[in-house]
């Protein structure tokens, strides 16, 4: 049978999950030798990942079974079934070979809030999102965003917002223009002809600086975008036209931010070329177009706006509310003179939705980096990977 060829989460080349390379253990056989770790130059390359490993290595296919869940590493012998990319070297979750793997991208200009927007994201999956589900919500793999074990990823962000109450310095530009992804495994029950079973999908998040998207030729190193199956673009409502004179930020904090549209023009340029649509064609790959930090908006749009209205907390993604959140922020663009953005992805996209989001869920103190008094209040921000997990058919979707 002829499995699926997916993109790896951790190096984005695409690679067929029946054919996944191994890595060994390092326990050899009674009475030969072991082998010793050693680092990897080939998912330094690619990954930028500098941690030392035993052998990855491609099993002899003659004589192994079709679904073998172990096989012999060829340097000692040792039996192993831990799978591993074969292109990066990457050890991959054990579910993986099984899994949808659904690659999720996330871009934005400079300033846009992307870390603290995901660091965020993942801090309601695992606790408000898993349980709405009922899943297994955690970080899989040895390095995550380039703090390098999940619990420094999670002492480096969630620690410094949540129980600190810091903000964190501007994501640096990637090494050589990569940088390790964050990668979450999403695992649930699912009833099938009265059965239960459990599905898992891989979601993988990279988090590009500002700075990898100043100029086209940065946009087009971002390998990841080329075969993202749905992508999270963030962008800055404050650089709409007017809205500095609505809402009250420092000045230093907007300083050399960007245009939304400008963003939004290099990230259609490099999706229509890497994935070959035609002039006369729209992009297909669904776009979660979120609008962050609009806590800044809050005083404008007063209390009773449709945008300060949450969602019923169901499990799955709630489309009269989504519609709606939709319809609202597009006439927000034309109030504020911005309906270009709406024209760009109306004549590029077959699939985008707008949201409207706060990760801080209130104005922090941007000159001292602290945020609120009251502390880290989400708002909104897991339904735009809600919708893109609902348009892959991993969650269901509610009309009302």
């Amino acid at each position: 049978m002829r499995m699926a060829t997916v993109a790896c989460p951790y190096c984005y080349h695409l690679i067929n999950q029946g054919q996944l390379a191994y890595q060994c253990l390092g326990r050899g056989v009674p009475g030969g030798a072991r082998c010793a770790k050693r680092e990897d130059e080939r998912r330094q390359q690619l990954t930028n990942v500098r941690t030392t490993a035993y052998p990855t290595f491609l099993p002899d296919q003659r004589g192994l079974p079709a679904r073998a869940r172990q096989a012999a590493c060829p340097h000692c012998g040792g039996p192993t079934g831990v799978r591993a990319c074969p292109v990066c070297h990457t050890p991959l979750s054990s579910t993986f070979a099984e899994s949808r793997s659904p690659l999720v991208g996330m871009v934005g200009g400079k300033g846009a809030g992307k870390t603290v927007y995901l660091s965020v994201l993942h801090h309601e999956l695992r606790t408000t999102v898993r349980r709405r589900f009922q899943a297994d919500i955690r970080l899989s793999g040895d390095q995550q965003g380039g703090a390098g074990s999940p619990r420094q990823w999670l002492e480096n962000y969630e620690e410094q917002l949540f129980t600190h109450g810091r903000l964190f310095e501007q994501t640096a530009g990637a090494r050589n223009g990569l940088r390790p992804p964050v990668v979450i495994e999403w695992r649930q029950p699912k009833r099938r002809l009265g059965l239960q079973s459990f599905d898992t999908t891989v979601l993988s998040f990279y988090d590009a600086a500002g700075e990898d998207l100043t100029h086209q030729d940065h946009v087009h190193t971002q390998a990841y975008l080329g075969v993202a199956n749905g992508l999270v673009l963030l962008l800055d409502p404050w650089q709409l036209p007017g809205a500095l004179e609505r809402i009250e930020v420092p000045e230093f904090v907007v300083r050399d931010a960007e245009p939304p549209l400008e963003v939004l023009t290099r990230i259609t340029e490099l999706l229509r070329v890497s994935h070959q649509v035609k002039a006369s064609r729209r992009v297909k790959v669904p776009l979660a177009v979120v609008f962050a930090k609009m806590d800044a908006f809050f005083p404008v749009l007063g209390g009773n706006h449709p945008l300060l209205a949450k969602p019923p907390a169901l499990p799955g993604y709630d489309e009269a509310t989504g519609q709606d959140t939709h319809e609202h922020v597009r006439a927000l663009l034309h109030e504020y003179g911005a309906d270009d953005i709406d024209a760009h992805l109306r004549h590029n996209y077959t699939n985008f939705r707008y949201f409207a989001v706060s990760a801080l869920g209130a104005a922090p103190n941007y000159a001292a980096k602290e945020v609120d008094a009251g502390g880290v209040q989400p708002f909104r921000v897991e339904e735009p990977l809600l919708w893109l997990l609902c348009s892959f058919g991993v969650i269901d979707r509610s009309r009302g």
